[in-house]
């Protein structure tokens, strides 16, 4: 596989998943950009230090992509200091878990803002230099939980949902222009959020995956390479599940 001098933006580039991709697309030629929320500004140099440590040269800017303006000037600055983007990874995600009995207005907000209307308020700005220039590769990280639904998470499952929503109508829009939209569901991974789960949540957890056992950031981040690859012109529209077998459809 290769994506050989293409620049690839990874959003929530600092979490377990978006650093696993982040490396991944580095080890395979291209030029990577991460993004960050500015509440996380204060982890950059370390995290940067952590990856050029691995052998990748990743750049960080930071931007909040929940926002209209944020997002669009967040993509107008990297375009502008390192130019069009050919590889958008989707990453970005927070989680405010409850029951619709307690959940408020600003918990789904929150949610809906960061997971969902970030996709459109990030792809915006890159999606016509793609299109013109006759290459582009949009992945959209969803979720199990947006295929099967989950307890106390009716916020985050409509919004990874959503996601492959955006995915599949991009798809038709893109199809005829060398830019392909899709979509990669992980189920659980081995992430800091899923190792501060108590035992006994965990256990049950593994427990209901047939292959017993939560799966690897990297192992998001082959899908994501796949996907990404200057040869993989013909799947768009497509949601590629990463669940152990968790959820099989």
């Amino acid at each position: 596989m290769s994506c050989k001098d293409k620049l690839a933006v990874v959003t929530g580039g600092l979490g377990g998943i978006g650093t696993a991709v982040c490396l991944r697309l580095a080890e395979e030629g291209a030029k990577v950009v991460a993004t960050c929320h500015p509440a996380e500004a204060d982890q950059v140099d370390a995290w940067k230090k952590a990856q050029q440590e691995q052998g990748a040269q990743v750049e960080v800017v930071a931007g909040d992509v929940s926002t209209p303006e944020g997002g669009e000037s967040l993509m107008n600055e990297i375009v502008e200091k390192f130019g069009q983007v050919d590889i958008l990874v989707n990453c970005a995600g927070i989680t405010r878990d409850t029951t619709m009995k307690k959940m408020t207005s600003d918990q789904w907000d929150a949610v809906i803002d960061t997971n969902l209307s970030s996709v459109f308020y990030v792809t915006r700005p890159v999606w016509t230099g793609m299109v013109e220039q006759g290459f582009g590769r949009i992945i959209n990280i969803s979720s199990v939980n947006g295929q099967r639904g989950q307890f106390g998470q009716t916020n985050y499952s409509a919004a990874k949902a959503g996601m492959h929503g955006f995915s599949m109508a991009l798809a038709y829009e893109g199809a005829a222009k060398g830019v392909t939209v899709n979509t990669v569901s992980p189920g659980y991974i081995e992430t800091a959020m899923t190792a501060a789960m108590r035992d006994d949540v965990r256990e049950a957890i593994v427990g209901g995956i047939p292959m017993r056992r939560m799966g690897q950031p990297e192992e998001i981040a082959q899908a994501v390479a796949f996907l990404a690859d200057d040869a993989s012109t013909y799947v768009t529209g497509a949601n590629l599940p990463v669940n152990g077998g968790l959820f099989i459809h």
